[in-house]
């Protein structure tokens, strides 16, 4: 494994492992032994703390890894909630220390502001005083110029923002991620496959699609070499949930290094860029921190289906498998009914309520929106509450 600034080039991003315990212990465990030493999770990811944790406690390893969570800053009101909170992480993950400690989702500097004011330097020299953390950054999905004033706001030791060849000029963006570098703050990235996208031929432009096909490299690799080209990049995080997975982004990890794309390869890339560029999509990545969606809509279910169909106009059908049209409105994109809790936890900042608008207009056309009551009142008279055969 190719390490810089004292971390490995390939990251694991715990946010996406299998709920199987043992699935996930044989992911974790394979990429301790072939070097990748990064174990990267956080407070609100439902039960991956417990579980890495019990990983590497019933192994042994907790010494042969560095571990990274956050912490929640939306449940930070006092003083103590920080302490509470960190407790509460240590017992999870079953350490004494964390090794690489985020503020989560730190997108402003008035939010930077109100910590100090609440004590954040004091609380955090004093757990570096005692060895309970060893690095301290945040993770970022702002506005480029208020990441700029955040790297400046603070003395960091690492920080943490989404970039790909999509997110060139978004959130930090290149400008952001050379600004760090050249404060010498290492950089870990996130989404290098905006939640997969980016690596799968079936929901990638066709356009892009075939670009790719006359290519020895896969498009994961594509974008993820693409990435480690960049000699400011630190540490790639990714969301690995096969073995598959796992094996090939530790072979292509092994064979980047800075400035190790071509000019050719590099024009690959420009071309797919093109290729998406020409395509109106929602920027969603599937994360759901915008759900639940208290009127039952599958807010990422309906974006992901819309950029399907976007890509491919012969893939309506996932509209109604993602939102399960066929048996409730309530996952449509047209039961939003406007209360807006979801847009301030939408880490791509996406104007949710105006983007189902839009998968409304697009998905839910009038036959759609007569043919499916009669669809539904058919399926609910199939169901096996009312099958007398039974």
């Amino acid at each position: 494994m190719n390490y810089r600034n004292n971390l490995p080039n390939l990251g694991f991003g715990c946010m996406r492992l299998p709920d199987s315990y043992e699935e996930s212990e044989k992911l974790v465990l394979k990429a301790i032994e072939k070097g990748v030493n990064y174990f990267d999770t956080a407070y609100i990811y439902s039960g991956k703390e417990v579980l890495l944790g019990k990983i590497l406690h019933s192994n042994n390893m907790r010494d042969k890894v560095r571990i990274a969570t956050k912490i929640p800053l939306f449940m930070c009101k006092t003083y103590d909630d920080l302490d509470k909170i960190f407790e509460k992480q240590l017992i999870r993950l079953q350490t004494d220390y964390i090794d690489y400690y985020l503020l989560h989702m730190l997108n402003n500097p008035a939010e930077l502001s109100g910590l100090l004011a609440m004590g954040l330097d004091k609380w955090v020299n004093k757990k570096k005083e005692d060895e309970k953390i060893k690095h301290i950054g945040f993770s970022f999905h702002g506005k480029g110029g208020d990441f700029i004033k955040l790297i400046d706001g603070y003395n960091w030791d690492f920080c943490m923002i989404q970039y790909n060849y999509l997110d060139i000029k978004n959130q930090a963006g290149l400008n952001g991620l050379q600004y760090a570098h050249s404060k010498n703050i290492p950089v870990i990235i996130m989404e290098p496959l905006r939640g997969g996208l980016l690596a799968d031929t079936k929901r990638i432009p066709k356009k892009a699609a075939d670009i790719f096909k006359s290519e020895t490299m896969s498009p994961a690799q594509y974008a993820l070499r693409w990435l480690w080209n960049h000699p400011e990049v630190s540490c790639v995080l990714s969301g690995m949930k096969t073995m598959w997975q796992l094996e090939d982004n530790i072979v292509v990890a092994k064979d980047s290094n800075p400035n190790c794309m071509s000019e050719d390869e590099l024009k690959v890339i420009e071309r797919v860029t093109d290729a998406f560029n020409e395509l109106k999509t929602i920027p969603c990545t599937g994360c759901d921190y915008c759900m639940p969606c208290p009127a039952g809509v599958n807010i990422p279910g309906c974006f992901s289906a819309y950029n399907a169909y976007c890509m491919d106009k012969k893939s309506f059908n996932q509209y109604l498998l993602n939102t399960g049209a066929t048996h409730s409105k309530r996952g449509t994109a047209k039961g939003c009914v406007g209360c807006g809790q979801c847009e301030p936890r939408c880490p791509q900042s996406i104007p949710i309520q105006a983007s189902l608008k839009k998968v409304g207009k697009k998905m839910e056309p009038l036959w759609f929106r007569i043919g499916m009551p009669i669809v539904r009142k058919y399926m609910a008279r199939k169901s096996p509450e009312n099958d007398k055969t039974l």
